[in-house]
């Protein structure tokens, strides 16, 4: 349970992080100045979309939180025998790490106006999100090899239905990304497409820091930072 709290604290600062970057909490009808249009401002400070996608990462963050409770419960009996973490995970994340920065190069670029930045950025992020896709695949067969099937162990169908699963949201982002990559071919203003890149941004830095917690859940060092932590408020 301490792993999953500490997962639903991340994801909360984090959320209230963004939502305080969105002047949610601004009180304008205090505000000395010109008198604006509210409904106008609202509009603008928070498009319908981050909403929509504020939501949906909400509802993400509390599935993946369930898996890691029912992981971290179900590895407490006696029939539980941990697998060995496959070392092409480490790449897998270096990988996706790659494909965060990138993304996070192609809104800063988006931001200036540079559509050549945008479209660098977004390809370099696809490419090595398929990279990665690729990398789990290829790490399922080397378990699978190794004689780690899905239904030998409740911690293999874990491993493989956690991983699964991230990986199928990656690829509903890959969609996403390949929509608005195809704008930018079409010949799309840089002003056009911001929302659709930060967005995607947004998206792909929430996969990395689950992908994050999910890694050291599977290796273990999840249960090391929460004695490191108990040791430390005792």
């Amino acid at each position: 349970m301490s792993a999953i709290i500490l997962f639903m604290a991340g994801i909360a600062a984090i959320a209230g992080w963004w939502l305080s970057q969105q002047r949610l909490t601004a009180k304008p009808w205090l505000e000395e100045g010109l008198i604006v249009d509210f409904r106008e401002q609202n509009t603008s400070s928070l498009p319908p979309a981050k909403i929509g996608l504020g939501v949906f990462l909400a509802v993400v963050g509390s599935l993946f939180a369930l898996f890691i409770s029912a992981y971290s419960m179900r590895m407490n009996l006696v029939d539980w025998r941990t697998l060995p973490v496959p070392a092409l995970l480490w790449f897998n994340t270096g990988v996706l790490v790659i494909s965060s920065a990138a993304l996070q190069w192609a809104y800063m670029a988006a931001r200036r106006g540079d559509i050549d930045g945008i479209a660098v950025g977004l390809c370099a992020g696809g490419a090595s999100a398929i990279t990665f896709l690729v990398g789990q695949l290829l790490a399922w067969r080397q378990l699978n090899g190794a004689g780690y099937f899905l239904a030998s162990n409740p911690a293999n169908s874990f491993f493989y239905l956690i991983t699964a699963v991230h990986g199928l949201h990656l690829v509903g982002g890959l969609v996403a990304l390949g929509r608005t990559a195809a704008k930018v071919l079409r010949g799309a203003e840089a002003s056009q497409i911001r929302l659709s890149v930060e967005l995607c941004t947004i998206y792909w830095h929430f996969l990395l820091l689950v992908w994050l917690v999910l890694l050291g859940l599977l290796t273990g060092w999840t249960d090391n930072f929460v004695d490191i932590c108990r040791q430390l408020l005792s």
